[in-house]
């Protein structure tokens, strides 16, 4: 049996063909070298590894209060300023917001000691004292997301006096609530303390396949395939290279503090619980009395957003306010309709009370 092939049905071969090679090209033989966290700034503290970047402000007068930024210690914090356009920093800067950024760095062997009285009594006390003296401000706001949204808040209950206003974005504070990193973190399905004493730092490659594996076919299959369709829409490869290059660039947690982040919240839920001491401190969130702005991810399949909702009902803050928002964990910091229909609300929230 013989089959004919149309002059259109191999046209259409060959542009599959290409598009597929094209594909191929952009993500494994040559990719290009996508540039990230290009906003302009200057570093204007560092301590060990970490590094403290000043936005150069974009408006002749900015804001008196500064906010400082808190990413997790897992991943980069460019995820707060991806590309132009993709953005918060910018956002935030085109409103007259006076933006500061904490690089935590990537920790080596010598840094697995470090533990949450460190992070949070050294580090960010260091950096508030920096940004005072910069600004001139008594006070300064503080933003801090996901694993640094929950450092944020232990730091403003246990110095509320730096902090004018506090803003949480996808932050765990309520460990014991249903999903699968609270799961694979209970004490029966993971001994942390056998794990950090045999590798001194949690891996990046360890962390890593965890979030993968949160969503499997969406990680591994699913965005490659839309990928492939989308490959010749050039705004869309770039914020998708740009993606991959901060979901790719890994780095290690201090042994220290991931065990004592998976034994006293995963498995003890002592913030909530109000058990948590750093170096001796009750850790109180009923301290917290600044205004507080509370951002949830509708669809976080990291922190489940019932982590982050209870957080207002802890504190003693007369002037606070939690919003919702139809995104992922992901997608509230770098999603086009987070970046138009949310942090002009949040720079404004800051202005107000600033």
């Amino acid at each position: 049996m013989s089959i004919n092939y149309t002059e259109s049905t191999m046209r259409e071969a060959e542009k599959i063909r290409d598009k597929f090679t094209k594909a191929i090209e952009l993500t494994i033989t040559d990719p290009p070298d996508v540039q990230i966290g290009t906003t302009p700034h200057d570093v204007v503290f560092t301590e060990n590894k970490l590094r403290l970047l000043h936005y150069r402000p974009v408006v002749k007068n900015p804001q008196a209060v500064p906010l400082i930024l808190i990413f997790a210690l897992i991943n980069r914090p460019s995820i707060l300023d991806l590309k132009p356009g993709r953005s918060v920093v910018e956002v935030l800067l085109s409103k007259g917001i006076d933006v500061y950024l904490i690089d935590w760095g990537a920790p080596g062997d010598e840094d697995k000691h470090l533990d949450l009285n460190h992070y949070i009594n050294r580090y960010i006390k260091q950096v508030v004292k920096k940004v005072k003296r910069i600004s001139g401000s008594p006070k300064v706001s503080i933003l801090g997301y996901c694993m640094g949204g929950t450092m944020a808040a232990m730091y403003t209950a246990l110095h509320p006096e730096d902090v004018q206003n506090l803003i949480l974005l996808t932050a765990g504070i309520d460990y014991k609530v249903e999903g699968t990193l609270t799961l694979w973190g209970d004490k029966e399905n993971f001994d942390v303390d056998k794990f950090i004493d045999a590798y001194g730092n949690a891996p990046a490659e360890f962390l890593q396949s965890g979030f993968i594996f949160l969503k499997p076919v969406e990680n591994m299959i699913s965005k490659y395939v839309n990928f492939y369709e989308n490959v010749d829409n050039e705004a869309f490869v770039e914020n998708f290279l740009a993606m991959e290059k901060w979901l790719n660039d890994n780095i290690a947690v201090p042994g220290e503090v991931f065990r004592e982040f998976i034994k006293y919240l995963y498995q003890e839920n002592r913030l909530v619980e109000n058990k948590l001491k750093i170096n001796g401190k009750l850790v109180e969130l009923k301290e917290i009395k600044c205004p507080v702005m509370n951002l949830v991810a509708e669809r976080d399949h990291l922190v489940p957003p019932d982590s982050s909702l209870i957080f207002n009902d802890l504190i003693s803050s007369k002037d606070k306010e939690t919003i919702v928002f139809p995104s992922g964990h992901i997608g509230l910091s770098v999603s086009g309709r987070s970046l138009k229909g949310l942090w002009p609300k949040v720079a404004d929230w800051l202005i107000e009370r600033s």
